[in-house]
């Protein structure tokens, strides 16, 4: 476990309510940050797990919006920022797989324009609404961000066509963020493999297998894992910037 003295610092999480999401924030304000879980409005788990870690003695605060529309987006960022009073991390952690069962290449009818707009709007584009809305906060604390990727942008399949697709977009847009805020802030992504996660409690267990045989170090990763990156990417890696850190135990090797 990577420890750090976050005491003062102000992070926003995104998707915060579960799995990697949930892990960052604690991770986060277990170092000593003030966090703003952000949480669909209508989510009930955001408030409550929002009371869970706030009665475990951290310091974290609801920032309820989707990212996936325009407008709510930059408004829960704004609105969380004047809540922290300034920010230093940003992580780009909302997602959907937009199915709970992988979808072959090769079924291409069903990469529909619905289906489309709800992934880009979720995993590409919202994260580039709440970096753009964050910009200037972060620029004027020298901070971080960090983007949920998936090594579905690289050698695996993930769930579908359109996730790998927008997950290959986050990596790409990561380098450009970086040129574009740097020197001021950095921009990083990470790219998890197979997280035992809510995302994938519909796995079949053979299928669950297969990911730990397959990977190197012969176990599946925990939200915590991923957790632990971001946390060092947000409070180190003083040099790294527009990098992507593949995080699946080998599993693509």
């Amino acid at each position: 476990m990577i420890t750090a003295n976050l005491k003062g610092r102000r992070a926003l999480v995104t998707g915060g309510a579960s799995g990697i999401g949930l892990a960052c924030v604690t991770q986060l304000a277990g170092a000593g940050a003030r966090v703003a879980l952000n949480h669909l409005p209508d989510d009930p788990a955001g408030p409550e797990r929002v009371a869970a870690l706030r009665a475990d003695g951290l310091d974290v605060i609801a920032a309820p919006g989707n990212v996936a529309v325009p407008g709510e987006a930059e408004r829960m960022v704004a609105d969380a920022v004047a809540a922290l009073g300034g920010l230093d991390y940003l992580v780009n952690n909302a997602g959907t797989p937009g199915t709970s069962v992988p979808i072959p290449p090769s079924e291409l009818d069903r990469m529909t324009e619905e289906f489309w707009q709800k992934i880009l709007s979720t995993n590409l584009i919202g994260s580039f609404r709440c970096a753009h809305a964050a910009a200037s906060a972060l620029t004027a604390s020298s901070g971080a961000i960090v983007n949920l990727a998936s090594i579905a942008a690289f050698d695996k399949q993930g769930s579908s066509l359109a996730y790998a697709a927008s997950k290959a977009g986050v990596v790409s847009m990561t380098k450009s963020l970086a040129r574009a805020l740097g020197p001021a802030v950095r921009v990083n992504a990470v790219a998890p493999g197979a997280v035992n996660s809510p995302w994938q409690k519909d796995w079949g267990e053979a299928r669950k297998q297969m990911t730990i045989d397959q990977s190197l170090l012969k176990r599946r990763c925990e939200p915590e894992d991923i957790a632990e990156v971001v946390l060092f990417l947000c409070a180190g890696g003083r040099m790294i910037t527009g990098q992507t850190v593949v995080i699946d135990g080998g599993l693509t090797l």
